[in-house]
């Protein structure tokens, strides 16, 4: 039943969060059909929906919307207009060096410095272009094989919105479903959670358990969590034991989190990115909660 409820509490999640369809071949349409594909499985050599590569991945998505591009990355690479990094513009492809030797990876700009992709360890997924950590230093270029600016256009911002994250409110309220908490407190002792937030109990329950606090008097419900600052409330809130050094190339040692990492790591509940690196910083979406809490149930 728990695992009913996570998997409608995802779906609602990511089901109000996709923008209106726009008319055919348009920026719009690009992207809401890139991101339909979201968590299908890496296949090399894969380019259908049961597993997409990277150039699999891109070209199944531009042919969804009426244009054809080449199958492998370095014929994609070749093909269109270069564009410079700071003139991208959504529906662009953006390349990469991965390999140590010269074109390996692709995506799709979708805006807002994102890009959509099939990733070898996580499936199709977003990043970022300027990841420090990884994408940043290995990106080589970009180029425009298509014209979409005659179509109704994404608006940066609404990309953004697109991907939905679990908000501090969302992941009190699983955490209350999933432990059986109860508020021993009558009221919020938060300015911005009124009696009638639909979280409110659950808000409160949390923090009568020491699980969450606020920040000057605030709870921020709306808020988003960091990987780094849910991997402390999961360890906490399951009290979960066990310690393996877990080697993420972005967990310093002597970074607050580091511990907390480790017992998630040790517990098969977190494997990192398949680029070697955690997360620190990334806000938490709304799927990757649901995998840890699903990951906690097994």
């Amino acid at each position: 039943m728990k695992r009913l409820l996570l998997l409608v509490f995802a779906s609602l999640l990511f089901s109000t969060s996709i923008p209106t369809m726009a008319s055919a071949n348009s920026a719009n349409d690009l992207v809401n059909k890139a991101r339909s594909y979201i968590g299908t499985p890496y296949l090399y050599g894969g380019t259908t929906t049961s597993g997409f590569d990277c150039s699999g991945y891109t070209q199944h998505v531009f042919k969804e919307v009426g244009v054809s591009i080449p199958r492998t990355t370095g014929q994609q690479h070749a093909m269109g207009t270069s564009v410079a990094k700071g003139d991208l513009e959504i529906g662009d492809l953006v390349f990469f060096n991965t390999s140590g030797s010269g074109v390996s990876h692709d995506g799709i700009y979708i805006g807002s410095g994102k890009f959509i992709h099939a990733s070898s360890s996580k499936g199709v997924m977003i990043s970022e272009l300027n990841d420090p950590a990884y994408w940043g230093s290995r990106y080589i270029g970009a180029r425009r094989v298509h014209d979409f600016s005659s179509g109704s256009l994404v608006a940066s911002d609404d990309v953004a919105q697109a991907i939905k994250y679990a908000s501090r409110a969302e992941i009190a309220q699983t955490l209350v479903d999933e432990l059986g908490l109860k508020k021993k407190s009558t009221k919020s002792i938060f300015s911005d959670v009124s009696a009638n937030h639909p979280q409110v109990n659950a808000i409160i329950a949390v923090t009568d358990a020491g699980i969450f606090s606020g920040d000057n008097g605030k709870f921020n419900p709306d808020g988003k969590m960091t990987r780094a600052q849910l991997s402390k409330v999961l360890v906490e809130a399951f009290n979960i034991k066990g310690s393996t050094e877990a080697s993420f190339k972005d967990v310093p040692k002597n970074h607050w989190a580091k511990e907390y990492i480790n017992i998630l790591y040790h517990n098969k509940i977190t494997t990192g990115y398949g680029d070697g690196n955690f997360g620190l910083n990334d806000k938490v979406t709304a799927k990757q909660f649901g995998k840890f809490i699903d990951r906690l149930n097994n």
